[in-house]
């Protein structure tokens, strides 16, 4: 068994440099895995994927309606974007990311979900600060439409609401900015966050004070490298009904 390794993308960005690489995991027969590494720290692998998906399934899981317009903030490698798409109510899937090259990846096809949501024609990747869009007055999530609700957000970006990817996005953590946001989803709507941290009493209450109820789960998986079970947590928070 020979061991593969390939850097297919290195890019400099305002948050480090940034690199996606393709390896053989010889622990698991050669399988190939692909990884996101911004400066020294791992950000992502398609190793690791069962709450990313789960991300997507919780949150629209609690609706209900027949058409759904969704918004993912945080590309990755694509898997709560495709998750999302297999749900047949959705018509349009927005996915908001930071960095230019990780778009860039999808578009030009060197990561493995890349060409299935660039041909999706609900699917629209958009290049920008998903939470300055977040959290703006006045307006919504498509500059083509700034009185536009949506039905659902699903945000994974930092590790967890107090370990952020960047400083700067601890300011959406805040009444005040989660309220700028909700005004942005239709009654009855949802908010969904992936954290890497067990479930925490402070963001459940921060939740709370501004959706309508909010649940924690905890979505388990297996390490490959432990030889155990992993676990991360999707909140879920509802805004009121009409």
């Amino acid at each position: 068994m020979s061991f593969v390794f390939e850097e297919l993308d290195f890019q400099h960005t305002p948050l480090g440099d940034i690199s996606l690489r393709k390896r053989g995991e010889p622990r698991l027969g050669g399988k190939i895995v692909y990884e996101v590494k911004l400066g020294d720290e791992f950000l992502m692998s398609s190793l690791f994927t069962a709450s990313e998906i789960a991300l997507a399934t919780l949150g629209l899981g609690a609706l209900d309606a027949p058409e759904l317009d969704v918004v993912v903030g945080g590309l990755g490698l694509g898997y709560t974007a495709v998750a999302a798409l297999d749900n047949p109510a959705v018509c349009s899937l927005r996915v908001i990311e930071v960095m230019a090259p990780v778009i860039d990846w999808h578009r030009r096809g060197l990561v493995p979900l890349g060409a299935q949501l660039v041909a999706d024609p609900r699917c629209t990747l958009m290049h920008a600060d998903f939470f300055a869009v977040a959290s703006a007055a006045g307006r919504g999530f498509d500059p083509a439409a700034p009185e536009a609700r949506v039905h659902a957000v699903l945000l994974d970006i930092d590790h967890s609401p107090s370990h952020w990817l960047n400083p700067a996005n601890r300011d959406f953590y805040t009444p005040q900015a989660l309220a700028r946001m909700a005004a942005k989803i239709h009654p009855g709507g949802v908010f969904a966050l992936w954290s890497n941290d067990p479930p925490h009493a402070a963001v459940t209450d921060l939740l709370d004070g501004v959706f309508a109820a909010s649940e924690a789960h905890v979505v388990p998986f297996p390490n490959f490298y432990t030889g155990g079970e992993s676990s991360c947590t999707v909140y879920v928070a509802r805004t009121a009904p009409a």
